[in-house]
């Protein structure tokens, strides 16, 4: 009895211990996050005007000049890293003064020195920007390109509303901040 206790001990203890070498191991995260930004932030607030979901690569010392213009072989740039970012306007909106029609669209951009193009594309689900068709384009209008006092290492897209309730959303990365303002859309009767 007493060898068969410790038999079974000995077999519990192997049991244990060996469950590491059965473990799955867990699969290698995207060095580039996706990450979302809505407007109104807070979570509270159900009723959203916009949303947007994009890849946030890193700079890792490199400059971002390089990266966008090494991104527009094909004229755009896909705004962030693997997956364009798609964009969700919940109502009819002005974007840039431009009216939008409430949907999701793909957003591309152009850097520019002084202003970037930001293009909305009908075309959704699209990885990078080698697919881009400007026949597909909805809408294009320009963002005013300001720098940033301190470096943004991971590119980031956010939204905040001014003192005349105009939101903007502001699209930074190394020391470039774009903006562009956007707003409901509303019919006079």
């Amino acid at each position: 009895m007493k060898n068969s206790f410790l038999s079974l001990i000995v077999i519990a203890i192997s049991i244990i211990s060996s469950t590491d070498t059965f473990s799955q191991k867990f699969p290698r995260l995207d060095v580039s996050p996706m990450d979302a930004a809505t407007y109104p932030t807070h979570w509270k607030n159900s009723d959203k005007l916009v949303k947007v979901i994009y890849g946030r690569p890193q700079l890792k010392g490199r400059a971002l000049s390089a990266l966008a213009v090494a991104d527009t072989k094909k004229g755009v740039w896909r705004t962030g890293a693997n997956e364009a970012p798609e964009v969700t306007f919940f109502k009819d909106i002005l974007f840039a003064g431009k009216k939008v029609k409430a949907g999701t669209y793909t957003l591309f951009t152009i850097p520019g020195e002084n202003e970037w193009t930001l293009i909305l594309s009908s075309v959704r689900n699209v990885w990078g920007h080698y697919t881009y068709d400007k026949n597909n384009d909805v809408l294009r209008v320009s963002g005013k390109v300001t720098e940033s006092e301190k470096t943004i290492e991971a590119f980031s897209i956010a939204f905040d509303k001014n003192k005349d309730d105009i939101v903007t959303m502001f699209i930074g990365w190394g020391n470039t901040v774009v903006s562009v303002p956007l707003q409901e859309f509303v019919t006079e009767n």
